[in-house]
């Protein structure tokens, strides 16, 4: 944030002698270098004061204190919730919060490496006992993922614009359950953990990024486990497909992730196929599946049911 007002205050002093530059010219006795001069630090003057004011608004979108209600909850953190939310944090959290096999759910996952504009630096925190989390309340760490607000208020950038805000509140509360009573492990991470850069705060400000869903209060309820469309569609409401493929599935056009390809072509596999390329990460094609670009490694952990309701409902697009 420092590195990001002393950029701000280079910018203003920038801007003034622009226009300190342009006033000189104007009293200048040649004719040439006085037009040509007013208009071009004018025009300077007011291209830099324009990113000047669009940084300042950048900075209060980033960093004023966000709101959103702290739900009275203490998990009882039951075996089965336990063994529910190690699941789900298999087949969703650990492609964000996990470097390798050997420190899972530890973070340090620079997801800014996979923008390609360099907006800031988004490195996912430690989600163990001994990170952070051991301070906070289950409330807040359910803020946290359903409304991405850290505990002091502060705003999560990527928490907020991801769709794992769409678990059920029994799914959520399970995956607090595993993050409670799963083994420390050390890993210093960066704390806010989204930074955004001043390029990243000019286009928050201009309205070209995301600034975060509206607070969820309601209670949100998932269907039955079992291989359906229904259940299917619930998956994807809160893995990130979207974000890639596209908010209809049929294709991701213009997006700062990844540009997936239109999901209907899952219609010409079959279920066992479709199954294959999720755990293998390679489709029926034979072509490759690139780990960094889909995760496939973590979306395949899920279980047979799982990727069968993903398939009927895939395979029911329009």
């Amino acid at each position: 944030m420092f590195i990001n007002i002393f950029f701000l205050l280079v910018m203003v002093a920038v801007s003034v002698l622009f226009g300190w530059l342009a006033r000189r010219s104007w009293k200048t006795g040649n004719v040439v270098s006085k037009w040509a001069g007013t208009i071009l630090s004018g025009l300077l003057s007011v291209l830099v004061g324009l990113l000047s004011i669009l940084t300042v608004i950048g900075l209060v979108k980033a960093y004023a204190p966000r709101t959103a209600p702290i739900p009275d909850l203490n998990v009882a953190a039951t075996p089965e919730q336990i063994q529910r939310g190690e699941h789900i944090a298999n087949t969703f959290c650990t492609s964000c919060h996990s470097l390798n096999k050997a420190l899972p759910l530890t973070g340090g996952v620079d997801l800014g490496l996979d923008i390609p504009i360099p907006l800031g630096n988004f490195v996912s925190p430690n989600l163990t006992p001994a990170g952070p989390l051991q301070d906070w309340s289950d409330g807040e760490i359910f803020r946290a993922m359903r409304n991405g607000v850290g505990r002091d208020g502060n705003w999560l950038f990527v928490m907020s614009n991801v769709r794992g805000r769409n678990l059920s509140d029994e799914d959520l509360q399970a995956v607090i359950a595993y993050l409670r009573n799963q083994p420390p492990a050390a890993n210093e991470t960066l704390d806010p953990p989204d930074r955004l850069s001043l390029l990243g705060l000019i286009m928050l400000g201009a309205g070209m990024l995301p600034a975060g869903q509206p607070p969820v209060t309601d209670v949100i309820a998932a269907p039955l486990k079992g291989p359906t469309i229904e259940y299917g569609e619930y998956i994807l409401s809160y893995q990130d497909c979207r974000d890639c493929h596209g908010e209809n599935l049929l294709g991701g056009t213009d997006q700062l992730a990844p540009i997936g390809p239109n999901l209907k072509l899952v219609k010409g596999w079959t279920q066992e196929q479709f199954i294959v390329t999720l755990r293998t990460g390679i489709d029926p094609l034979g072509h490759e599946i690139d780990p960094a670009r889909m995760p496939w490694k973590s979306i395949g952990r899920m279980d047979d049911e799982e990727l069968t309701a993903i398939y009927l409902y895939l395979s029911g697009l329009p």
